[in-house]
């Protein structure tokens, strides 16, 4: 399978890579982004070669793995679509947009295009589908930060609590950190509660979900490291890229 990359930061390079060390069972078909140094320099390494512009992308790639931005979905994943070509997308928060995603979802069914959302960096999405054939009735999510990650003026002494609310909120608010609110409230359709807390006493990205419902109770906490390219990316957002982009040629597949 021919996949095109539309961002070339820390989640591509994670993902090249893989692709050096033999676990990743695709071909890069070329690279996009706005900064073309960071586009041919990951070209590079896999003999590949970089898309001067979306359409090129387009028209090389049988599946395009978004690792840009919110933005960068709004604009171009509708004309991705629209040209059949499969997609995966890493920032999620853009899809807690309802009416963005009902487009989406739209142009996708009319051009017989396909939308993959990776489960991120944190654990127990399988759990959560699977509760949601039932009734759920509260999803929460707290995620700890180095400040940091989140940002922050590093000279913070004490845990803060930065942000109470919807996910819908964090994700307009914080919209390069709190992607997993959005993957967790896709999966379970609620706005899911979140707490974000800067605490200066950890060293990973950690985050702590708590769902109740029919089927009973789910606790989880992911203990994330970050990604040495970017503090604001856990390493395992990558690692399920990854793992999704295998997934997809696998004969035996586990899990939902």
């Amino acid at each position: 399978m021919k996949v095109g990359i539309m961002g070339c930061g820390s989640i591509a390079n994670t993902l090249v890579n893989f692709k050096l060390e033999d676990k990743l069972n695709i071909d890069f078909a070329s690279f996009y982004d706005l900064d073309k140094d960071s586009a041919e320099e990951l070209a590079i390494k896999v003999d590949s070669k970089v898309a001067n512009s979306l359409d090129e992308l387009i028209e090389s790639s049988e599946l395009i793995l978004e690792c840009a931005s919110q933005g960068a979905v709004r604009t171009s994943i509708p004309q991705i679509l629209e040209s059949g070509t499969n997609v995966i997308i890493m920032s999620v928060g853009a899809l807690l947009d309802t009416d963005f995603k009902t487009q989406i979802e739209n142009i996708a069914k009319d051009n017989g295009a396909k939308i993959y959302l990776p489960t991120g960096a944190i654990t127990g999405i399988d759990t959560v589908k699977a509760a949601k054939m039932g009734e759920i009735k509260s999803v929460s999510l707290t995620t700890r930060k180095p400040p940091v990650s989140l940002g922050l003026d590093s000279n913070i002494k004490s845990e803060k609590i930065i942000f109470e609310g919807k996910a819908s909120d964090a994700v307009n608010k914080f919209p390069k950190n709190i992607n997993v609110s959005s993957t967790l409230s896709l999966a379970s359709g609620i706005d899911a509660d979140v707490t974000i807390i800067a605490d200066p006493n950890i060293q990973n990205n950690t985050h702590e979900i708590h769902i109740k419902g029919t089927f009973g109770e789910l606790v989880t906490i992911t203990s994330n490291v970050s990604s040495p390219d970017n503090p604001k990316t856990s390493l395992l957002a990558a690692y399920s890229a990854a793992s999704l982009l295998n997934k997809l040629s696998e004969t035996i597949q586990i899990g939902s």
